[in-house]
């Protein structure tokens, strides 16, 4: 776009333009590309000669205007602003920038005071709170699927997400690629496949199963030949094995996409770039050392982004745009149905194993043994693992041809779930 329209052409001239528009003469789209603007500008300047043609005229005056706010407001801006430089100069904190749009949703959220971020930016320069951002390379970010539920964009990324916590965690998220609504979103201590399955299940559960999945080559999500094959056969090759969280997928009928390199998963890495910058500022002002903190701040800013601030790609709220797409049918989400033969959701959404049925009528598994009834010595049956964190105790479900012979109880801790 070249210069501002004033500098280029005279009023005369956008007259004239704007006469044998309104008279059909010239297409839009002729005078856009004359004009150098965008249709929205247009039709601006268009109201304005509509308004008074008389005295229409592309030139102004910009009258420099600074805007008064109460000195209160002015005080909280800066006290906001000096917890940033605090962060931005600790050497222990991941935060590098001031981030404005995080000191505008804190004067509200502490002082209920509206501010915009423009102002704030000119206080910050006025008052030394200023650092030039880096450039950075551009993303493609276009939207690329025309359905909700085409395709979920899932993840996870180690961080220290608190400077006073003692270790770093996961946060594992799911997003709609179409909406780029997060369906899920926790933090874990240990990143587990169970962990991956909860999640599939909350999503499969709430919103119906989607048509694909979009993850890493990640050796829960994928078994790679050479790097995996340690625990493996050397002659299975890539794929040949499906690790357990694969295989409530495939039993689920979605499909699997794999992306070939970090640079694919920009996507789903950038809301992991917006999340982690407000976590780390939040729990640094509020002094969260333990995860269930952690969480916390995970829910209200999932929700805030969900509900209150519109993507940059898509120029839409996510839910909004989530919900409006599931309204108008335009969704390849699919209702769960419990696949037969399974009584519940733990057969599907679970750890799977198969084990021999011994002389003693035991099964092994990680070194303990359970005893089985309901199936022959000798054969083999299914066992559908589901553990749960809360209680310690895990659910385990036998299967037989097709039915379900046994359920037992047992401690997480022994059957050393590490190994799945």
């Amino acid at each position: 776009m070249g210069k501002q329209i004033h500098r280029r052409l005279a009023d005369e001239q956008v007259k004239g333009l704007l006469e044998r528009y309104c008279s059909g003469e010239v297409e839009l789209e002729y005078i856009l590309k004359i004009l150098e603007i965008k249709r929205r500008q247009f039709f601006k300047i268009l109201k304005r000669y509509r308004e008074d043609t008389a005295s229409f005229s592309i030139a102004y005056n910009r009258q420099e205007k600074t805007r008064q706010i109460p000195r209160q407001v002015e005080m909280n801006i800066i006290k906001e602003l000096k917890i940033e430089r605090f962060l931005i100069e600790d050497p222990a904190m991941p935060v590098r920038n001031y981030n404005y749009s995080y000191v505008r949703d804190q004067l509200w959220k502490n002082y209920k005071q509206k501010v915009s971020v423009p102002t704030i930016i000119d206080r910050a320069k006025k008052n030394d709170f200023y650092l030039p951002k880096k450039e950075h390379k551009k993303h493609d970010r276009e939207v690329l699927t025309n359905y909700a539920g085409e395709l979920i964009q899932h993840d996870s990324s180690q961080h220290k997400w608190s400077p006073y916590a003692d270790k770093k965690w996961y946060l594992i998220t799911s997003l709609d690629d179409y909406s780029r609504k997060m369906l899920y979103a926790d933090l874990v201590e240990r990143e587990t496949t169970w962990d991956h399955i909860a999640a599939m299940e909350s999503i499969f559960l709430k919103y119906g199963l989607p048509l694909s999945f979009y993850v890493d080559s990640h050796s829960i999500f994928r078994f790679v030949q050479g790097r995996d094959s340690f625990w493996r056969k050397h002659y299975k090759v890539t794929d040949d094995a499906d690790p357990q969280w694969k295989q409530v997928l495939i039993e689920c009928g979605v499909k699997i996409t794999y992306a070939l390199s970090p640079q694919a998963k920009g996507k789903v890495e950038r809301p992991y770039g917006w999340l982690q910058d407000r976590i780390v500022r939040t729990c640094a002002r509020e002094n969260i050392k333990e995860i269930r903190g952690a969480r916390e701040v995970l829910r209200y800013e999932m929700d805030r982004y969900n509900r209150h601030q519109v993507h940059s790609a898509t120029r839409e709220i996510p839910d909004f745009r989530f919900y409006n797409a599931l309204n108008d049918k335009k969704t390849l989400f699919r209702q769960f149905i419990l696949p037969p033969p399974f009584e519940s959701t733990k057969d599907v959404f679970c750890l799977r194993a198969e084990r021999m049925i011994n002389s003693y009528r035991k099964v092994s598994l990680n070194n303990l043994e359970l005893k089985v009834s309901g199936a022959p010595l000798h054969s083999r049956v299914q066992m559908r693992i589901v553990p749960d964190k809360k209680t310690g105790i895990a659910e385990v479900r036998f299967w037989y041809k097709d039915k379900l012979i046994d359920i037992q109880k047992v401690k997480n801790e022994d059957l050393n779930l590490v190994h799945f």
